[in-house]
């Protein structure tokens, strides 16, 4: 049913530039743009001695503009490992070049690591702060502030239903909603330094969530960390706290080659005890762990990205937790 959804969109989308032709010579700017990310992975688990194949992604999005100032995006992924899911569903509408809202379905503008599609990752596997602190997306709208001189930096707030993407049809008093705030800063060449604060209320419990993060490419080196922590409501539970750093450094080949660079990654995350809650509104409790990820990204020539991702992931747990998570990951991404 959403795939008949999707085919049937882009049939609709691909008649608006004919419509529009009329009007403007530069029918280009009009007309719709398909874009999809595929990743398939096979995983060994060393813990448990077992296997299996795992279709992560399959997104297709449709792209386009309908005037000089209004753009849209639909987005849905054929296989969530294994659901079929609708991810992004908004217009954006620009009047001034520093200013923009989008409103809709969309990602929630809270850590870089949350923020990066599946083909800009640089682990066949999110952070946990990626994975499972944020992860967020939502319903609702987002201003973008954007300055380009002296100090380049985005601000960006928003206002969501706070309920994720499955439950829109409940209404939801002010003190119910979510808030979110993000500055991005880049105050030097190849240097990106961000701040962030969510606030959210899934369920009785509201949530106060805090990030801070930088990235730098020097050269071909390329250095990252984030720091998380989330405030439970009258400190009813402890808070949670997230962190991680990585290290990659990109070496590239002859151009005549097919394999156009080869990318060895470090990385070390943890995450605190952690209550969320899923679609269904169901509490979740995730463990403390730690975890050690270091692997390959060998990337293939072009003209479409084709990354295959080699990693190992070492998990560490207090005593008295089976561990039950290592596993080598064997991932091939295509972003066409």
């Amino acid at each position: 049913m959403h795939l008949r959804y999707l085919f049937l969109l882009i049939g609709v989308l691909s008649g608006i530039p004919g419509v529009l032709r009329a009007d403007n010579d530069s029918s280009n700017f009009y007309k719709p743009r398909i874009e999809g990310t595929v990743r398939a992975k096979y995983e060994y688990n060393t813990s448990l001695d077992a296997h299996r194949f795992e279709v992560r992604n399959a997104r297709f999005s449709v792209l386009g503009a309908l005037n000089k100032i209004t753009s849209y995006k639909a987005e849905i992924d054929l296989s969530d490992e294994g659901v079929t899911r609708m991810l992004d569903a908004f217009l954006r509408i620009k009047p001034r070049s520093w200013l923009s809202l989008v409103i809709g379905q969309q990602k929630v503008p809270f850590s870089t690591d949350n923020l990066r599609s599946p083909h800009q990752l640089f682990f066949a596997n999110r952070s946990f702060i990626g994975k499972q602190l944020t992860a967020l997306r939502d319903v609702g709208a987002t201003i973008e502030f954007i300055n380009k001189y002296k100090l380049p930096l985005v601000f960006s707030v928003g206002l969501y239903n706070g309920t994720g993407l499955y439950n829109q049809k409940t209404w939801r008093k002010s003190h119910e909603l979510s808030y979110v705030g993000r500055l991005e800063m880049k105050p030097g060449t190849n240097w990106n330094i961000s701040m962030n604060v969510n606030s959210i209320k899934p369920t009785n419990l509201r949530m106060n969530l805090f990030n801070a993060g930088f990235y730098t490419d020097q050269k071909n080196w390329h250095f990252e960390s984030e720091y998380y922590q989330k405030v439970y409501q009258d400190s009813s539970c402890a808070p949670t706290h997230g962190f991680f750093a990585f290290i990659g450094y990109r070496i590239n080949m002859k151009e005549n080659w097919i394999i156009r660079s080869i990318s060895p990654v470090f990385r070390y995350d943890l995450m605190t005890k952690n209550i969320r809650y899923d679609d269904s509104g169901k509490m979740k409790i995730d463990q403390e762990r730690w975890r050690l990820t270091g692997g390959l990204t060998v990337s293939l020539e072009k003209p479409f990205r084709n990354d295959i991702r080699i990693n190992y992931e070492r998990y560490f747990y207090h005593a008295g937790v089976v561990n039950q998570d290592n596993k080598l990951v064997l991932e091939f991404v295509v972003r066409f």
